[in-house]
């Protein structure tokens, strides 16, 4: 991965209030290979590409981590509630999710089983979309950036199907909601992915 880009997208990405919020208050997360992904960080760096606010659409931050040896639900919830409270006043919904019980619950809310998943990484390469299949996390004293796909479509406003699990009608709602925020995306159609 070009350090440019990575440079360029940490301090685009840290220009949300937001997620700059959670990023400085990192060490108090507390969860096993936590990462910041997907939607937040995509949004963020479209709103700098649309000259929007870097706050603009973005609803949610999802905060993923990778506990294989706790794959309850109560032990999700509760540590989406514990880190919740530590930021009571965010305006988004901080959405927590142990990517290591995905399987679980995966075929009840999308029609089709898939294996577990053997890594925080090899769930990221699932992501929906190129531009969304993103994460960073704290590393030591610095920041440790994984874009399964690479920066070329994010940076460019270009949304492509991630084929892997989504599914087309997934994708078009997708597609939808993130059109009326951000009208600019280029959006690459369904079979053209």
């Amino acid at each position: 991965m070009d350090t440019a880009d990575t440079t360029t997208f940490e301090a685009f990405v840290l220009e949300n209030p937001a997620i700059r919020t959670v990023w400085n208050a990192w060490e108090r997360l507390n969860l096993p290979d936590c990462w910041l992904v997907a939607g937040c960080l995509a949004q963020t760096i479209w709103n700098a590409r649309f000259g929007f606010s870097p706050e603009h659409g973005v609803s949610d931050m999802d905060l993923v981590y990778f506990d294989p040896d706790d794959l309850t639900e109560e032990s999700e919830q509760k540590q989406g509630k514990r880190i919740r409270e530590l930021f009571p006043d965010l305006p988004i919904w901080i959405d927590v999710k142990n990517e290591a019980r995905v399987h679980l619950w995966y075929e009840t809310k999308f029609g089709h089983p898939i294996p577990p998943y053997s890594s925080l990484r090899e769930a990221i390469d699932t992501f929906p979309t190129t531009s969304t299949a993103i994460g960073m996390r704290r590393a030591g004293r610095g920041t440790e950036i994984y874009a399964a796909f690479g920066f070329v479509d994010l940076f460019a406003g270009v949304v492509r199907a991630n084929k892997r699990q989504i599914t087309r009608d997934i994708y078009a709602a997708k597609v939808s909601k993130w059109l009326t925020r951000w009208p600019d995306l280029s959006v690459v159609s369904w079979d053209q992915s």
